[in-house]
């Protein structure tokens, strides 16, 4: 209901205040004429823009209907890897990141091995995240060519950033040494 009466409501505000604008200057009814019509032309662009649905962002997927009705839903191989292992997996990352964040600033050292752990944890985590949210937005049944493209893109930027940390911890102060200093500045 509301996106039914907000272009309306649009288009009233501005043409009032337009005619309000008008009508306070000394201007001629031949001036008021012409500004009327241009601010009712933007209007009623402003107000498709902000309430109509007829400019997608992405086009709609690909709508293909593959056997009949009567045709059961394909069950894919179950794999374990793929299923409880690796929602554990995740978790154990995710957990395991906790006492490597802290045990640097709590107990005093810096040690290399120790932030180098932290960094490779955080990376396979931030990595498995963005990997669950591509399996989640991106059906490999509508888009797999997206699908494989993003998942490569994805592994090259881990693949990069891997590099980046790697040089960051070998000649330079390490992602804990980094955070203190921040911290304190």
């Amino acid at each position: 209901m509301a996106s039914i009466i907000r272009p309306t409501l649009l288009r009233q505000t501005i043409l009032t205040a337009s005619t309000r604008r008008a009508a306070t200057t000394t201007a001629t009814l031949s001036r008021h004429q012409l500004i009327r019509p241009t601010v009712a032309k933007d209007a009623a662009r402003v107000a498709a823009f902000h309430a109509s649905s007829r400019r997608n962002l992405l086009p709609p997927g690909p709508q293909v209907i593959k056997g009949t009705v009567n045709d059961p839903a394909p069950i894919p191989e179950t794999s374990p890897t793929h299923g409880s292992y690796h929602w554990t997996f995740e978790r154990l990352v995710a957990a395991g990141i906790i006492p490597l964040t802290v045990a640097p600033f709590a107990g005093g050292s810096l040690n290399p091995g120790l932030d180098a752990v932290l960094c490779s944890l955080v990376l396979v985590h931030c990595h498995l995240g963005i990997q669950s949210v591509l399996i989640d937005y991106i059906p490999n049944s509508k888009y797999p060519k997206s699908r494989k493209l993003s998942m490569w893109m994805l592994n090259a930027a881990t693949l990069l950033v891997g590099v980046g940390l790697y040089e960051f911890e070998t000649n330079d102060v390490g992602l804990t040494e980094a955070v203190k200093r921040v911290w304190k500045a």
